[in-house]
């Protein structure tokens, strides 16, 4: 097949998650607690420890962990730990002492701190909260990135992927250093993956003034989308949702200001920047949808490159028409169908059937790009094949699907990760499918997953990647 490209990466996170404790296949809080402890024998005193990815919505008490939890397993060091969607994290006392957060403390602008009832902080952050920690603990060395990000370009080999969208997070404080790293990796013949970097919307002033446009760069290293966000995650209960969420009752939370979107879009629209949009509740994507409209309706876009949502994780019938008819691309994750199906039940239950309609919106016209959101779930792009084509667990689960009417066919996923990434970077001539005068990035798997039962999709295994006509990993 052709090399693999995952349209939403957040790669420097990734690598550098590789060596930090990790929490994605912990099964219940006491798992939490007991992983969390032995970390903290084999940490020094004083020593940050920093994890990511557990997910309460599968667990027996499906409760979130809260500083006393971490308290207990950790109470020398200080700690903190990212829900699997990254929009939520958990520390410990010692990490809320470093951070300066009291019962005193206010929500900063597009966060909040959770309290108990005598208002202290239950060690809960959402969104940009989690930055008044992450502002306290010291940033790896360049070194650091540098050799985590060549460990995970060979990790990632081995999955068939050549090549990477990766995205900011919330924030864009990784941007710089992320930038910079993947230039050293450049300038020493070690870059291996052919990458499309997003530019945080808070650097986008900068960009302009530089002249920087999308799709600046050369075969390995471009400059990609202007990042922005709209409202936070489904995870979190922070997605922007038109109807309350059934366990909480309150609709989430809008991030940027619909106007301040408006005007990024304007601004780079004009610079020839193409703009990513995070949405994943449906009054986001809606209103989202709304502002393309009403922006882009009259205008000649600079460059090719189509603007883009990230995620469109639930969107009523009639705004996939909208996105439909706009030369807006959607970027999705079909692994989140089958990692999030309990915890979509239980916040927005049978709304559900809004969620991840990836064959409404292939019908209706919409553009699509696959990505698996990594490190909030698995890279394997494999994984999200299987999803997209039986929307079931790799166990079976549910069978016949989960709303299996929005299943895709193998070649339409298949496409989503090769074709689709390459269109909606403006490489479509050069990248997405095996043809002469293609660049040749390839992948060779142990069994043609067009004609094996689609259950079995996720057993492929990957026998050799080539990269620019070179084989970097063979099994």
């Amino acid at each position: 097949m052709p090399g693999l490209t995952d349209a939403h990466f957040h790669f420097r996170d990734w690598a550098l998650g590789l060596r930090r404790l990790a929490l994605a296949g912990v099964e219940s809080l006491a798992g939490l607690r007991e992983r969390l402890a032995q970390r903290a024998e084999e940490t020094p005193p004083g020593e940050w420890i920093l994890g990511q990815g557990w997910n309460e919505s599968r667990w027996p008490e499906p409760r979130m962990p809260t500083r006393s939890d971490l308290d207990e397993a950790a109470p020398n060091q200080p700690v903190i730990l990212w829900r699997s969607d990254l929009h939520l994290a958990v520390a410990n006392s010692q990490a809320l002492r470093k951070a300066g957060i009291t019962a005193d403390t206010p929500n900063p602008p597009e966060g909040l701190i959770d309290r108990d009832e005598s208002g202290a902080p239950t060690g809960i952050l959402r969104e940009k909260a989690i930055g008044l920690v992450k502002d306290v603990i010291p940033p790896p060395t360049e070194d650091e990135t540098v050799e985590a990000m060549r460990e995970g370009f060979g990790r990632l080999h081995r999955l068939g992927l050549t090549g990477l969208h990766d995205h900011r997070i919330m924030g864009g404080d990784d941007g710089p250093p992320a930038f910079h790293a993947y230039q050293c990796l450049q300038a020493s013949g070690d870059l291996a993956l052919r990458l499309w970097m997003s530019i945080p919307s808070e650097r986008l002033d900068e960009a302009v003034a530089l002249g920087l446009r999308s799709g600046f760069g050369d075969d390995y290293l471009r400059v990609g989308h202007v990042k922005a966000f709209s409202d936070g995650g489904q995870g979190a209960r922070t997605a922007w949702m038109l109807e309350p969420y059934e366990d909480t009752g309150d609709c989430g939370m809008p991030l940027t200001p619909m106007e301040e979107i408006a005007a990024i879009v304007r601004k780079a629209d004009r610079a020839g920047l193409a703009v990513a949009v995070h949405a994943i509740g449906d009054r986001a994507n809606r209103e989202l949808i709304t502002l393309f409209e009403r922006v882009t309706q009259h205008t000649i876009p600079v460059t090719p490159i189509p603007h883009r949502i990230e995620h469109v994780q639930v969107i009523r019938p009639g705004d996939v028409r909208r996105l439909a008819q706009l030369d807006v691309a959607a970027s999705v994750q079909p692994i989140h169908v089958t990692d999030d199906m309990p915890m979509t039940e239980q916040s927005i239950g049978a709304r559900s059937r809004f969620a991840y309609p990836f064959r409404d919106m292939l019908d209706a016209g919409v553009t699509l790009a696959f990505g698996s959101d990594a490190p909030v779930a698995d890279p394997n792009p494999l994984f999200g094949i299987h999803a997209a084509v039986t929307r079931q667990t790799r166990d079976g689960d549910p069978p016949g699907g989960w709303y299996p009417r929005q299943r895709l066919s193998v070649a339409e996923a298949v496409w989503g990760f090769t074709m689709g990434p390459a269109r909606i970077s403006g490489r479509a001539h050069e990248l997405g499918s095996i043809s002469p005068g293609k660049l040749a990035d390839l992948v060779v798997l142990d069994r043609d997953i067009f004609e094996i039962e689609p259950r079995a999709i996720h057993q492929a295994q990957v026998t050799m990647t080539i990269f620019d006509g070179r084989v970097v990993y063979e099994r």
